[in-house]
């Protein structure tokens, strides 16, 4: 015979009690009901001033012992493995959260499908009120299946460098990014005003970012009337959605320069800036004499052979707005989600000039 109610939620009322904080889905496992159902006791609980609700959690309101596991102080950052450039925006999540009065537990993700679902169920399972999310999407069909399962979570989440499509199903999350049009913006205002006119991107396709950067350049050169000037090249054979696999689109950057009769390159990212320079100088192309060069992300671009101009996203605020935009999610008092607005937040790059660019040794008319 199916329990009451009343008994039902008497039950849970007594097990957060004596565990100071239970997860919704383990509730509902134990007592054998949905967690729909759960949910709704605990609401009911919470009315009554018997729990406090929080994101997937029912808390005690007794103080909770300290030998008592309950996970509730953290947050939880998921990136992808060997990305120099969210290294900065970790940090300043970490420091954000720390003010806060929260851990930053971090979770690394390998580039094989399914890795970001594995780390995420990791995280909540681990107790975390909250998700700082940058997901690989080296392709618009991998960011296209994750929007079932993300928009599934129990927790609020956040994008960090990433936004979604407005035809896609999360778009009503949270998310902070750079404004790499106006990055572009920058670095082409820049190589133009010294003069330059045929300029060849060097980029990767393997993310949002470096598909906003090569549209961008694209649409860009054109309106500037210098298209035909300024191809585009792959920066390296594994730069592409499918690092396993050289990419048949790579082309060497000597060549391309040469047969463009380029004066400047942009080149993302800021390691393939370090090693296309090598490969320029090696050549005898003097950077910036012959050829002036920006990076793009500005993350070693001071330390190599030449100190590269760069582009340089807010990488740190990066992670402290992500914080910002998660704890306006949470109520800090009573674990409650807050009311209001989705926001997309758009952080402008700037750009630092270093000794990498130049004005062209002949000076190019329009």
């Amino acid at each position: 015979m199916r329990e009451s109610a009343r008994t039902r939620q008497d039950r849970i009322a007594e097990t957060v009690r004596d565990r100071g904080v239970a997860r919704i889905t383990d509730l509902a496992d134990e007592l054998g009901v949905s967690v729909v159902t759960v949910r709704r006791d605990v609401e009911d609980l919470a009315r009554r001033g018997e729990v406090r609700r929080g994101h997937g959690v029912a808390r005690s309101l007794r103080p909770v012992p300290e030998e008592a596991p309950v996970g509730g102080d953290a947050v939880a950052m998921v990136v992808p493995e060997s990305n120099t450039y969210l290294t900065e925006a970790v940090q300043g999540a970490r420091e954000a959260a720390a003010k806060a009065g929260l851990r930053l537990a971090l979770h690394i993700t390998a580039g094989d499908g399914g890795s970001e679902r594995e780390a995420v169920r990791q995280a909540v399972d681990a107790g975390a009120r909250g998700l700082l999310l940058s997901p690989h999407w080296r392709t618009r069909a991998e960011a296209e299946a994750d929007h079932s399962w993300l928009a599934a979570l129990d927790v609020p989440a956040v994008l960090v460098e990433r936004r979604p499509a407005r035809s896609g199903g999360i778009y009503s999350l949270d998310c902070v990014r750079t404004d790499h049009a106006y990055g572009v913006h920058l670095a082409l205002g820049h190589l133009v005003g010294l003069g330059h006119r045929r300029i060849v991107l060097a980029a990767r396709d393997d993310s949002p970012t470096a598909r906003v950067i090569r549209a961008e350049f694209a649409e860009q050169t054109a309106a500037r009337g210098l298209a035909e000037g300024c191809p585009t090249i792959l920066s390296s054979s594994t730069a592409g959605p499918d690092p396993r696999v050289a990419d048949p689109r790579e082309s060497d950057l000597v060549e391309a320069v040469g047969r463009s009769g380029a004066t400047a390159v942009l080149i993302h990212s800021d390691m393939d800036a370090l090693m296309l320079v090598q490969r320029l100088l090696a050549a005898g192309i003097d950077v910036p004499g012959r050829c002036s060069v920006v990076a793009y992300n500005d993350v070693v671009a001071d330390m190599g052979p030449v100190s590269l101009t760069a582009v340089a996203p807010p990488k740190t605020e990066l992670g402290r707005t992500g914080v910002e935009l998660l704890l306006r999610r949470l109520d800090m008092a009573g674990g409650g989600l807050r009311p209001g607005a989705t926001r997309h937040v758009e952080l402008l790059p700037g750009l630092v000039v270093r000794d990498s660019t130049a004005a062209p040794a002949v000076r190019v008319r329009p």
